[in-house]
């Protein structure tokens, strides 16, 4: 039986990514004394492997496919293929930021005020580029952890992975300017991508994740509707595509099934109530194909 080996990204990414999975339709348990998770499909083989070193192990063909993060993509060099941008992080649907970040109270107002000062980062490789194309002379130095707490003392500055900010202002830390936006990504290598089976097998994996993700935000919507309010009703409904009407045993009513935004619904319900709808019902979404 043919296998797709894939990495999954240990650290913070990492519950994130396997609930996902689970709404795609793979169910992933994590030994924590293993680093090869069970899942519930024989033809899938799971690895945790840091974000850090997906690329890695991706591009020497140890793994067909990883999900990791486009920042350590561009950090590593390595040569593997981006199939897929996949648009979440730890704590929410959206990307994050490399931030170059200083004391509150520090002189320093940029990127030109750093040279000759020192920089701790993790992205040690992407901030090198980043000060020689701002053409300054920075000492960069790789930081192991607890980034945050370096400045001023062991660092000038820094630049931190942050998706909110909360981190860097709870260290009394501000922010000069974003050096790169990331984003979750599916990555892959040559060879992979040449064996029809593995690409089709990646191919589904990624339009059920995909799929996922859409129905994060999204919520179905079905109610009961008197024909004759039908049109009114219909004019208050933000869908996703056309409603889906169907009748019902009596003549005089129609059932109407949509997908909507879920941050919409408490204020749309109470329209389609006072417009006549009855019998409304709301209800979560594990998948949404565009």
């Amino acid at each position: 039986m043919p296998i797709l080996k894939l990495g999954i990204p240990k650290g913070s990414l990492q519950d994130t990514t396997i609930y996902l999975l689970k709404k795609a339709g793979f169910t992933v348990n994590v030994n924590s004394r293993s680093y090869y998770p069970e899942i519930d499909d024989a033809e899938i083989e799971c690895m945790l492997i840091r974000a850090q070193e997906m690329p890695r192990y991706v591009e020497s063909g140890i793994l067909d496919a990883g999900i990791t993060g486009i920042d350590w993509v561009m950090e590593s060099g390595r040569k593997v293929v981006k199939v897929a941008d996949l648009l979440y992080a730890k704590q929410g649907l959206r990307k994050v930021r490399w931030v170059l970040a200083v004391p509150e109270n520090s002189k320093i107002k940029s990127i030109k005020n750093l040279h000759g000062k020192t920089i701790a980062t993790e992205l040690v490789n992407f901030v090198k580029k980043y000060c020689k194309q701002n053409k300054v002379n920075a000492n960069i130095e790789y930081s192991w952890g607890a980034t945050e707490a370096k400045p001023p003392r062991l660092a000038d500055a820094i630049v931190e992975l942050t998706e909110t900010g909360s981190s860097l202002r709870a260290n009394n830390l501000k922010i000069l300017d974003t050096v790169l936006e990331s984003n979750t990504v599916v990555i892959s290598n040559k060879e992979t991508l040449k064996d029809d089976w593995k690409r089709q097998k990646l191919d589904n994996i990624l339009m059920l994740l995909q799929g996922a993700l859409n129905a994060e935000t999204k919520v179905g919507l079905k109610l009961n509707v008197p024909a004759h309010r039908l049109k009114n009703i219909l004019s208050l409904l933000p869908a996703l595509q056309t409603p889906t009407i169907s009748s019902l045993s009596d003549s005089k009513w129609v059932d109407v099934d949509t997908i909507i935004d879920e941050s919409v619904v408490r204020d749309l319900i109470p329209k389609l109530k006072r417009a006549g709808a009855t019998g409304i019902v709301e209800y979560p979404l594990n998948k949404v194909i565009y």
